[in-house]
């Protein structure tokens, strides 16, 4: 599978409430063949998925871009992931929203990662092999989604020693596109 970079537009839409600041662009590696898909109230994490792509054999993603007030009312317009609080507050929060049930006991593993000055949590979450990576700014939670499908998941195992280093890479390059960072 090729991998391409995709950015959020500047000019997309966004939705997301009177009061936000903008969304801030984001960037993030996508394999070729998954296709944007169109976005749904309906769908599990309603208006505060910003995006989706998918693919039939291979899996799909999504990425939610999320109100700091969730978690407290005093974040201020320039929250950071550490201001919401720790990895395990931010997983029990979202991972729900993300795999449809509760968490507990499917958190494989989670650390914190910094990249341009920015820190960034990362989750893996037991079969169906959910991929998370998460960050904040201005007054709003970007999570990034990533989940495999068993059948591709097992079968790029077998065939690719590094898959899982790759996908781990996939789903942790999300990246927000701050000026001046």
């Amino acid at each position: 599978t090729g991998w391409r970079t995709y950015r959020r537009p500047d000019d997309k839409s966004g939705g997301h409430g009177v009061g936000w600041s903008p969304i801030i662009p984001y960037s993030f590696l996508v394999p070729q063949d998954f296709e944007e898909v169109p976005v749904s109230i309906a769908d599990l994490g309603g208006t505060e998925i910003d995006l989706r792509f998918a693919s039939s054999k291979e899996g799909r993603l999504f990425v939610i871009v999320a109100p700091v007030l969730r978690f407290a009312d005093n974040l201020g317009d320039d929250a950071t992931i550490q201001k919401i609080g720790p990895p395990e507050k931010v997983i029990s929060a979202f991972g729900p929203e993300v795999i449809g049930e509760n968490i507990e006991g499917k958190v494989l593993s989670m650390k914190t990662v910094e990249h341009d000055g920015r820190m960034y949590y990362q989750y893996e979450l037991e079969p169906p092999h959910v991929l998370i990576t998460a960050t904040a700014a201005g007054n709003r939670l970007y999570l990034f989604s990533v989940t495999g499908s068993g059948m591709y998941w097992s079968s790029m195992e077998e065939a690719l020693p590094g898959f899982k280093e790759d996908i781990r890479v996939f789903s942790c390059s999300l990246v927000l596109d701050l000026p001046g960072l």
